[in-house]
């Protein structure tokens, strides 16, 4: 036991002399450090100031009693963790171990103790004491390994959006020119599947980083969750057909109004889909129903189901399918791919929109189902007309274009230029003040990221000498959800995430 003794310091408190000199010779012998004190302010002083591994504390003192001190010493951040041993010659019934062992106390003997006893309840609250501070110590380096984890998997997204902005958009363009051999079209959809995929991963990676961090908050409005789903459908219903699935849906003719952030729903149900299709071998189907569902207690609510005839879900596997990195596939071969983290985004978005999701499946080879539940609002609108879609208004338009990543730069200046604009470049902040007071174009696009002077401070210059005659557009390496209300200080009216895909950029170019 030497290695418990080793730098020990005990603090004994009693204000009665005789019983404090025994008890301090009895752990001096046991090769402890101890340090004395009589009352209960005393002995707080000290502990503060020594940060003693244990107190041997009395209850009974003349100012304050062994129950207060341990209170206080338990309230204190720098005296929480050391370890309490009430004492008392008096105090010895059930009722008054009782109170102070929940008051905070880590043992309690009674007096007149022997000497062993003594000596292996301080061992024992040594012990103790040093396995709670090994499994802080453990607790802190796991934070901050979960802390440089996340500032990698930002600095990582912000490092791979470039070059898939320059791809993306270089795509784009080789998209709408007319190729000699087909074969040029073949692979220029191949390049832009995986493009999409690959944005789609850093996506998600950063996604879950920041919902276990609590960084992401949603911007909510009213939507018809019916709405949404019908715009997933028909986004992927080419992706399933190139499979050779088939995707059958049944939606409800009434709209379903919720309030949620459309972006966050529309991720749930692709990331629904997507898992069906992955898990779902060619020539099976995948159903979609969405209908009104109350919940239990009467509150309107709504129903999305995805159900699929894929390879289904072992039991054991069932309750931890949301878990992050879960996979139903963890066959060495992995070909159905993924990260195993969409079902836990799902889980996170569905329970920040007051929701919830299950998952069922008979067993391996009989498909699987994913019920999504979603709270409606008690009241919908009088009409569909409530909501007003913007006109697109289509023309040539005077563009900034400030980004200091030349790939990404010159690839997204044709695309740009393709379409009929007017594009001027620049490759740093300041020449890109210098243009916009020349040339006074009606939009700038805005890499945040810029060498010197940044992009906040460019939207704040351009606001402060053009006034409202620009549109700022930023274009950023993240989704903004970090610090969701610094662009728009700054003065930026629109955000892009890298890499820009061009039908976005184009929608926006339009709707401005």
């Amino acid at each position: 036991m030497a290695e418990l003794t080793v730098s020990a310091t005990i603090l004994n408190v009693n204000d009665d002399e005789a019983t404090r000199y025994l008890t301090t010779r009895t752990l001096k012998l046991a090769g402890y450090q101890v340090l004395e004190a009589s009352t209960g302010h005393e002995a707080l002083r000290l502990a503060e100031q020594a940060r003693p591994d244990v107190v041997v504390l009395d209850v009974k003192l003349p100012d304050l009693n062994g129950y207060e001190v341990c209170k206080r010493l338990r309230a204190r951040p720098e005296t929480a963790s050391i370890a309490v041993m009430h004492t008392s010659a008096t105090y010895v019934t059930p009722d008054k171990k009782v109170r102070g062992l929940e008051g905070g106390a880590d043992a309690y003997l009674t007096e007149p103790f022997e000497r062993e006893e003594l000596i292996a309840t301080v061992r024992s609250l040594l012990r103790m004491r040093r396995a709670e501070q090994e499994l802080r110590r453990r607790a802190e380096q796991l934070t901050e390994a979960d802390r440089r984890k996340d500032l990698f998997l930002a600095m990582l997204a912000h490092e791979l959006r470039n070059p898939l902005a320059a791809i993306t958009t270089a795509v784009g363009i080789l998209e709408r020119r007319a190729s000699v051999d087909p074969k040029d079209g073949k692979m220029v959809a191949i390049i832009q599947r995986q493009t999409n995929h690959l944005a789609r991963l850093v996506d998600d990676l950063l996604d879950v980083s920041r919902l276990t961090r609590g960084k992401v908050s949603l911007r909510q409005g009213r939507v018809d969750v019916r709405g949404v789903v019908e715009q997933v459908l028909t986004a992927l219903r080419p992706q399933a057909q190139s499979r050779g699935l088939k995707l059958e849906s049944r939606l409800t003719p009434l709209p379903l109004w919720m309030e949620a952030d459309t972006t966050r729903l529309e991720q749930v149900f692709t990331n629904l889909l997507d898992n069906a299709m992955k898990y779902t071998d060619a020539d099976g189907s995948i159903w979609v129903r969405v209908e009104p569902h109350p919940a239990d207690d009467g509150r309107p609510g709504a129903v999305v189901r995805v159900k699929d005839t894929g390879i289904g879900i072992r039991a054991e596997v069932l309750p931890s399918v949301f878990d992050l990195f879960a996979q139903a596939d963890e066959s060495l071969e992995r070909a159905r791919g993924g990260l195993g983290i969409g079902l836990t985004l799902v889980r996170n978005l569905v329970e920040m929109h007051e929701g919830r999701v299950e998952a069922h499946s008979d067993g391996p080879g009989r498909g699987s189902e994913f019920v999504v539940w979603l709270p409606l609002l008690p009241q919908v609108p009088e009409s569909e007309q409530d909501v007003v879609l913007p006109e697109l208004v289509k023309r040539r338009r005077h563009i900034l274009l400030v980004e200091d990543n030349a790939d990404a730069r010159q690839a997204l200046q044709v695309l740009l230029e393709t379409w009929g604009h007017k594009v001027e470049v620049a490759a740093d902040g300041l020449r890109g003040l210098e243009l916009a007071v020349q040339r006074t174009p009606e939009l700038a696009l805005v890499d945040l990221g810029l060498p010197g002077l940044d992009g906040y401070r460019v939207a704040e210059q351009l606001r402060a000498r053009m006034g409202h005659g620009i549109r700022l557009v930023a274009l950023t390496g993240h989704d903004g959800s970090e610090d969701p209300g610094r662009a728009r200080q700054a003065g930026f009216d629109l955000h892009l995430v890298k890499p820009v895909k061009p039908d976005e950029l184009s929608r926006l170019l339009s709707e401005l």
